[in-house]
């Protein structure tokens, strides 16, 4: 990517005070500097429970990971928030959500407890937990491009830090991140990891996952920049 005449972004960040296991916040982090570098301005508007928060001209939404406590913490007021993101990501926004939110973009988790939170939709995807835990490096082939775009792009090869027991099934509305080249993945079979819809992605891996993976990163920036 080059550097860019001057350009501003608006970037979501959900429940910082809730989402983020295994330092989630490096991927904003890693974004704000990246663009920082280019001459890309960034506004970033903090989602916490209970408070208000406009929405409006976002263009790219994060969120990390968390515990089931913390997921079952934040989940009903992502539940009254999920009309306005689903509309975000149909206009679409770019968006990034790792481990328990990507499980919360989905349509539902059920916890290895039995209990049952709501997800939002942005994902065709269900999530039960499992009693056993999968945890190690995981390797991916991941196809990202941009919506719309007319020409797939060759797979682009992720790293990153998977520690769920949960497992998730996909369905045909969504197409999975890519294929699993060393690791587990959403079945903990090996076979394939994470989400794409539109410019959404969801996924297991931590690390954080940007600054492991900065072509990721950019590819995140140009859906932004185009939104």
């Amino acid at each position: 990517m080059h550097r860019t005449r001057s350009r501003r972004l608006t970037i979501a960040h959900l429940y910082p005070e809730a989402m983020d296991l295994y330092g989630d916040i490096g991927n904003l982090l890693a974004l704000r500097r990246r663009c920082d570098w280019r001459g890309i301005a960034t506004d970033v508007v903090e989602v916490r429970v209970g408070e208000p928060a406009n929405l409006d001209g976002v263009d790219l939404v994060l969120m990390g990971g968390g515990q089931d406590t913390a997921q079952s913490y934040v989940a009903a007021d992502l539940v009254q928030r999920g009309p306005e993101l689903r509309d975000l990501v149909e206009g679409g926004t770019a968006a990034l959500v790792v481990c328990g939110g990507f499980q919360l973009f989905g349509t539902s988790f059920i916890t290895a407890a039995g209990e049952t939170i709501a997800g939002i939709g942005v994902f065709d995807a269900r999530t039960r937990g499992g009693h056993r835990r999968i945890v190690g490096n995981i390797t991916i082939d991941a196809t990202v491009q941009r919506d719309g775009a007319a020409h797939a792009q060759p797979p682009l090869r992720l790293v990153g830090f998977e520690n769920h027991s949960g497992i998730t099934r996909l369905g045909p509305r969504t197409k999975p991140l890519g294929c699993v080249a060393r690791g587990a993945g959403n079945l903990g079979d090996g076979s394939v990891e994470g989400a794409v819809y539109r410019n959404a992605i969801g996924t297991y891996l931590h690390g954080p996952l940007l600054p492991k993976n900065p072509r990721l990163a950019d590819h995140l920036i140009v859906c932004a920049l185009a939104h």
